[in-house]
């Protein structure tokens, strides 16, 4: 119910949305979410009804792969569904929203490596199991002295890819300032837009699938995979609890506007 409000703070953040364009953002994010309520919530509630369905049985890397599939074909849908709304955003910018976004972009980047990437390998490491156990913990509550030890070897036996996703997002992040750039350069058209807009995000989400990614990408979902092994039936039912939540909110959710 807030996220609408949550996305025109963030995107502010990136570009400081001024006067009549501000008013024209939140208008199409309304639509946004219209149509997202309205058509997508419910599907997602049945996705997560699968995803709680695998948990009684043997979660392998192989499930974990295709459920990833799942909601990366999702979230292209939605990325693609807002593409009129964002070459509407990007037509309007102008020099200096574009310069506070390379600015935004570079803090973010300092911040990613002051959090994640400062410091030896060993605290490096620290750092990424602290993380994925805050994670974890939000799914399956509770672990026992015995298992977070366990997650730990398993945490640091992966590579340490910090390097590797900043660069992504560097390459992203480079991806769209150069288009917001070609936009306002040749004065394209919105039409012209919404088709380089369009073959971004497909681009950026074929990118997940790439050789250089996918060594570590089938990292980390054997990691997830063993660790489901490592749980309880009591912490499986942990998560299972709190998806049937978000299966509950979503059906609620698409419900009422549709009434």
């Amino acid at each position: 119910n807030n996220g609408d409000t949550l996305l025109y703070w963030w995107i502010n953040a990136y570009v400081d949305l001024e006067g009549e364009q501000s008013d024209v953002v939140k208008q199409d994010i309304d639509k946004v979410f219209a149509w997202h309520r309205q058509t997508q919530l419910q599907d997602y509630a049945a996705l997560l009804q699968k995803a709680k369905q695998q948990l009684n049985g043997n979660v392998t890397p192989q499930a974990l792969d295709g459920l990833m599939d799942d909601v990366k074909a999702r979230g292209q849908k939605v990325a693609l569904h807002a593409a009129p709304q964002l070459a509407d955003l990007a037509r309007s910018l102008q020099p200096d929203q574009i310069g506070k976004l390379e600015e935004k972009f570079a803090k973010n980047n300092r911040d990613y490596r002051r959090k994640f990437m400062s410091g030896d390998a060993e605290q490096r490491k620290k750092i990424r199991y602290k993380k994925t156990m805050e994670q974890l913990k939000i799914w399956f509550g509770k672990f026992s002295n015995e298992q977070e030890d366990a997650i730990r070897s398993l945490s640091d036996a992966r590579p340490l890819d910090n390097e590797v996703w900043l660069q992504e997002r560097m390459r992203r992040q480079r991806t769209i300032v150069d288009l917001v750039k070609r936009v306002q350069a040749q004065r394209l058209d919105k039409p012209a837009t919404m088709a380089l807009i369009e073959n971004t995000i497909r681009d950026t989400f074929k990118r997940l699938d790439t050789p250089e990614r996918k060594a570590n990408y089938d990292a980390q979902l054997k990691f997830y995979a063993d660790i489901i092994r490592l749980t309880t039936p009591e912490q499986k039912a942990h998560a299972q609890q709190r998806m049937q939540g978000w299966i509950e909110d979503m059906n609620t959710l698409a419900r009422e506007k549709q009434s």
